[in-house]
């Protein structure tokens, strides 16, 4: 069986140390150091022996003696492995289910904090943010585009190193969805390809804001988005949202007052609470722009999933928005797994994007950006996301069933115009992160929303994804949230 690892075992054969022992210490140490850990398989002796230039039989002896000492286990015709269960008061050099300070880092460094989450393994039911339904991904359409392309001539050039703004198939594909599709008008120099959103905010933040730089955000919003701005050094400064998107009035008189660099919004369904910016509130947000000159960071995550009427067309597409930034992903309508995002912007601004992106991570997959632009140009992803509609619609309403019948004397909510999620206001205000940790243990995953307002209140509301659940899922779902309440 041939090992994805090199032998790497020092045997001094002048020393007073039997050969053999030499060996099984070596192999105790790479034990301990968390090189060779439980279950990987061990080289043969025939092997062992070739790459250390010794007698088999002494290899032989070195693993008899730590199978006997519980450190290594054989199986027939299979071959020797690190013990599934090490010898007891044995101390690991790297023991990753305890929290010690490592003291053998000397150099400073800027320590960064993982977003909190909820171990959702073992959960019957999982009420995400409003993920798409990875069940539905098309994933025979996808196969056969990556089969194409490795068949055409010109296969070679697409394994070298390209343009980190993204191929110009992926670039022209994306140009003519937002042409089309959203009323945006842009050509490929105004487009640059990320892996997802989120990289497309880290590239604009680091880009767009200098220390000390004001930028708002909607409150309550996307945290992931806040913590990507502040990383690059800017001063937040929220806004609040109602039922009718943001308050620009309120924006106004800040503007009035202070200047800001940019403004990062979720008009078309507003994260978290699914409502849309309405068409007068736009046209004043795009006037404020102009007349104060900030950015406006337009992250349209989900546009293609709009059931109650006609979806609005984004800011990008007003042709008095001068200031506009574009993010959109095609992780949402396909898989999240497919990390393609992009923005548009204006072409000197997505250049130096691109400079960013080298830096990190020189370029895109050029293959992965071939197959989703011909899945594009076929009309696949389109097909995909009309019958991703159907679904989702459907699932929509049921989801307003069960939370009527079952939830209806808890929370007041309203059917969401678009997206993919619920949000549910309680109608005695209740502290989520606790609910979430109690319904946890009982096999069901809901995201606490304290962290969704910019200074932790609590909102006294859950935020319910339903596109990813089958109906059973959320009956099931909703009936043991109504138990715990």
């Amino acid at each position: 069986m041939l090992r994805p690892w090199k032998t790497i075992l020092p045997v001094a054969l002048a020393s007073g140390e039997a050969v053999y022992r030499q060996i099984a210490t070596g192999i105790i140490e790479e034990i301990k150091r968390g090189r060779l850990k439980p279950g990987m398989a061990l080289p043969g002796t025939r092997q062992l022996a070739t790459d250390l230039n010794l007698n088999r039989k002494t290899v032989i002896l070195a693993y008899d003696s730590l199978i006997a000492e519980g450190w290594l286990t054989s199986a027939y015709k299979q071959g020797t492995f690190v013990s599934a269960t090490l010898p007891q008061n044995i101390k690991l050099y790297r023991d990753h289910k305890t929290a010690v300070e490592d003291k053998r880092i000397p150099f400073r460094y800027r320590e960064q904090q993982m977003t909190a989450h909820l171990d959702k393994a073992n959960s019957l039911v999982v009420f995400n943010d409003g993920l798409p339904d990875v069940r539905l991904a098309p994933m025979n359409e996808l196969m056969r585009a990556y089969k194409r392309i490795f068949q055409q001539n010109a296969k070679w050039r697409m394994m070298g190193y390209g343009d980190p703004r993204g191929t110009d198939r992926i670039r022209e594909a994306v140009a003519s969805m937002l042409i089309h599709d959203r009323g945006v008008s842009v050509d490929t120099g105004q487009l640059c390809i990320t892996r997802g959103s989120q990289m497309a905010l880290y590239l604009i933040a680091n880009v767009l804001v200098e220390k000390g730089d004001r930028i708002v955000i909607e409150d309550p919003g996307y945290a992931p988005a806040w913590k990507v701005f502040e990383r690059a050094g800017a001063t937040l400064i929220p806004v609040k949202t109602d039922e009718n998107g943001l308050c620009v009035d309120e924006l106004e008189i800040l503007c009035a007052k202070t200047r800001i660099k940019a403004i990062y919004v979720t008009p078309h369904h507003q994260f978290p609470t699914t409502v849309s910016l309405k068409i007068d509130r736009r046209l004043k947000l795009i006037e404020l722009s102009n007349q104060y000159g900030f950015a406006i960071i337009e992250d349209d995550y989900d546009h293609e999933f709009h059931f109650s009427s006609k979806s609005l067309f984004p800011l990008a597409s007003h042709k008095n928005a001068l200031n506009v930034i574009y993010i959109g992903s095609l992780s949402k309508i396909v898989a999240p797994a497919l990390r393609i995002g992009y923005v548009r912007g204006p072409q000197k601004f997505i250049d130096a994007l691109a400079a960013l992106r080298k830096m990190i991570d020189v370029q895109g997959d050029n293959v992965m950006e071939h197959a989703v632009a011909e899945l594009m140009e076929e009309g696949a992803v389109k097909k995909h996301a009309k019958k991703a509609y159907t679904i989702y619609k459907d699932r929509r309403e049921y989801m307003e069933k069960m939370l009527y019948e079952h939830l209806g004397s808890y929370v007041s909510f309203k059917k969401p115009e678009g997206g993919l999620a619920y949000w549910v206001q309680f109608k005695e205000n209740r502290n989520t992160v606790d609910l979430a940790a109690r319904l946890l243990e009982k096999g069901v995953s809901v995201m606490p929303t304290e962290p969704f307002s910019f200074h932790s209140n609590s909102l006294g509301a859950l935020r319910l994804g339903y596109a990813s659940l089958t109906k059973d899922e959320m009956e099931m779902g909703l009936k043991m949230i109504a138990k715990e309440l």
